[in-house]
């Protein structure tokens, strides 16, 4: 929320003898990577940049290119000849091919959702009149860009379903278009909004609706310049651009962001403003209603201090989730017609961490999570208990959404052996039906999951699921072991489904997925133990999850390969770094990778509240200590290393990781690849199509099979 040229040559390395059994001894010659001059001085510390005009636009410098394609030549080389890709690929597509719904979003008699047939690129939009009426194709964004990286983002209708608001994000980039569809005809209407970017789209009635923007950056800079200024803007339908009413900015503190939601009964607009990356919020209010005139906006909790995150609003009473005097969150309420009441606990902090709420006909419905997966009840409106809701396994439920005076809503529920299944849930009466249930390529009932605790470094107990076939757990096999972690921004990992991880599954392999502080799953606490000066908690959680793995013969010394993505990227840099010994393979993407300059680039500056401020010596002396970039130890064997990243990626620009690839290629590592396969219109993930994420997906699980001695069927 987020850089001259000389000939191809380089070092040529060596594939090691006895690394895993089925290795072809080949010479690597990477591309040469050349090295600039800069030495800069900070806090008494000499700083060697070398690598640092790879930080510039692959769009715009023509060495950056050249050595993109270089690079990426090499790559494909290699992964093209692995004996394992042939068949990640093809069970890939084949565990991808099922048909999938998103959850359906009700608007007058209305519903919408998404729907992808299997293997299209991108899910399609479609609309019902009536729950059980005919879908009708609305948006295709497999028609709008030749390659499929169009896709559509974001989607909003009136809440009378007459107009749709969506997003449009191309190539993988932060920023969206947002155009406005008649339901009706199906017509998209002249409407064009430019340069929204970490926006939500908030309807007012249905004659135009609220969104977030940024001024338009310079020319050329659009992929690299830090996002400053942010406003919430009012958008009529029928008008350009140029004439949307300015709703609430703050041009004193351009470092502050703010989104706008509206209640149900369209009587307020929540104004919400933060710095960084941090939970702590300022709350603004905008009165609606037959007399609106302008936006003025009232303060309604100041000070950035807190989680705030709006429920619903009836009339003049407002509820939220907060971690006010609750780290483990909670509900309350205020009454707008009296603030200077306060705020009142409905619900208090429990031991579970609550993830969310939402209000659905005349009750709440909470989602708690235990451990890390999910559980959900139901509770009246002023917190009285009324019934849990079954989940029945080791899961994630997610969505819940509704609105006051109507008990349908939908939620979805996943596990690492359950794609995502939708149901339609009636909070008047507690019962439970299918709305679209996946028909599978596998049998759940053939795959272990498991929750264990291990012991960290200074003893803190950390929760990891492990998922392996039932064949391999009761055998009691040490089998090659993907473990993925994350551990950062107060973000959870739950289960959840990957047809990737099926198939790593399916070959034979145990899957683990470590909750490492920095994450949300035991809230504001675990988060506080792994950011800032805590950081070397995370990497040393990570660390003691590979050696419990070894140390419980669930996969053998040599079997370990390890994978993270943004935050995790940054995670797995830093850990391949501390203990190279410990790893067989590893696949760090779209990392952060210099900690002395994160700060530098488009949304990085938001970073600063999990990560620090490198202009501060307390700060830069932490993270210069783990910067992956700058602590590459020559003289000790790396493991094998696929960084993955992509040209238009302008939440964690790519030069992270192309500087973090060149130190890695000149350094005296070891004998084992250290490659960089680097995408083409994609960006940190969202949006990407089915095509390039097969492709991806194929190369890297057929990268780490390879060096983790994992043998795919026939092979």
């Amino acid at each position: 929320m987020n850089r001259p040229v000389r000939a191809l040559l380089g070092a040529v390395l060596l594939w090691g003898a006895g690394m895993a059994q089925g290795q072809d001894l080949q010479p690597i010659t990477y591309p040469d990577s050349a090295r600039g001059p800069i030495v800069e001085e900070q806090f008494g510390e000499k700083i060697a940049d070398p690598y640092r005009w790879l930080e510039n636009d692959v769009r715009t410098d023509p060495a950056v290119a050249d050595w993109v394609k270089r690079q990426n030549a090499v790559t494909q080389d290699y992964l093209g000849k692995l004996p394992e890709r042939p068949w990640f690929a093809r069970r890939i597509r084949e565990l991808l091919d099922y048909e999938r719904f998103g959850l359906p979003v009700k608007a007058g008699k209305a519903y919408f959702y998404t729907r992808n047939s299997g293997l299209q690129n991108q899910s399609q939009l479609f609309v019902r009149s009536g729950l059980n009426g005919a879908g009708r194709l609305l948006l295709d964004p497999n028609t709008w860009a030749r390659d499929g990286a169009t896709a559509l983002d974001a989607w909003e209708p009136s809440h009378d379903g007459s107009r749709l608001a969506y997003a449009v994000q191309d190539g993988g980039s932060d920023w969206r278009t947002i155009r406005v569809l008649d339901v009706a005809t199906g017509t998209v209407l002249d409407d064009e909004i430019k340069w929204a970017k970490f926006t939500n789209i908030a309807w007012v009635g249905s004659r135009g609706f609220l969104y977030s923007r940024f001024p338009a950056p310079q020319e050329g800079q659009a992929f690299q310049q830090l996002n400053k200024g942010q406003e919430v803007r009012f958008h009529r339908i029928g008008t350009p651009q140029s004439a949307d009413e300015l709703v609430f900015a703050t041009p004193d503190q351009p470092d502050l962001g703010h989104f706008a939601q509206v209640t149900h009964d369209q009587r307020w607009v929540l104004v919400t403003t933060s710095r960084g990356t941090d939970n702590r919020f300022e709350l603004h209010v905008i009165p609606l209603g037959k007399h609106h005139r302008g936006w003025a906006a009232q303060t309604l909790v100041s000070g950035l201090e807190h989680d705030w995150r709006l429920i619903e609003g009836m009339g003049n009473q407002l509820w939220f989730v907060t971690n006010k005097d609750a780290p483990r969150l909670k509900v309350v309420a205020v009454d707008l017609k009296h603030p200077e009441r306060g705020f009142v606990d409905v619900i208090r902090e429990r031991e579970e961490t609550l993830e969310r709420a939402r209000i659905v006909g005349q009750q709440l419905i909470l989602n708690y999570l235990k451990d890390a997966a999910s559980m959900a009840e139901m509770v009246s409106l002023d917190g009285r208990h009324v019934q849990q809701i079954a989940l029945n396994a080791i899961g994630t439920a997610s969505g819940f959404t509704g609105k006051p005076g109507d008990p349908e809503t939908f939620y979805s529920f996943s596990s690492f052996n359950q794609p995502s299944a939708v149901f339609r849930y009636d909070s008047s009466n507690g019962k439970n039906q299918p709305f679209a249930l996946p028909k599978l390529g596998f049998d759940p009932q053939d795959f272990a999951i498991e929750q264990r605790f291990y012991a960290s470094k200074d003893g803190t107990q950390v929760p990891l699921f492990l998922v392996r076939k039932k064949s391999v757990a009761t055998a009691g096999q040490a089998v090659p072991t993907l473990l993925y972690g994350y551990g950062g921004f107060d973000i959870s990992l739950t289960p959840g489904f990957s047809a990737a991880r099926m198939a790593w599954l399916e070959a034979g392999g145990a899957f683990a997925m470590a909750n490492l502080r920095g994450g949300g799953e035991y809230g504001k606490d675990w988060h506080d133990a792994g950011r800032l000066h805590n950081k070397q908690n995370v990497f040393d959680d990570f660390i003691a999850a590979g050696e419990y793995l070894i140390a419980q013969g669930i996969t053998p010394r040599g079997g370990l390969a390890i994978q993270g993505g943004s935050n995790g990227g940054l995670l797995v840099g830093a850990v391949v770094n501390q203990r190279p010994d410990l790893f067989a393979a590893a696949s760090p993407a779209v990392g952060v990778m210099d900690m002395l300059r994160f700060d530098q680039f488009t949304a990085g500056r938001y970073w600063v509240d999990d990560y620090g401020y490198p202009s501060r010596e307390a700060d830069f002396r932490v993270l210069r200590a783990y910067s992956p970039y700058h602590n590459i130890a020559g003289g000790r064997d790396y493991p094998a290393v696929l960084v993955t990243t992509a040209d238009t990626d302008d939440r964690v620009v790519p030069g992270h990781s192309f500087k973090y690839t060149a130190a890695l290629q000149a350094a005296s590592v070891g004998p084992r690849p250290h490659l960089i396969r680097i995408e083409s219109r994609a960006g940190h993930g969202a949006g990407k199509p089915t095509d390039k994420a097969v492709a991806e997906s194929a190369d890297v699980l057929s990268f780490l099979a390879h060096w983790t001695g994992l043998k795919v069927p026939g092979e």
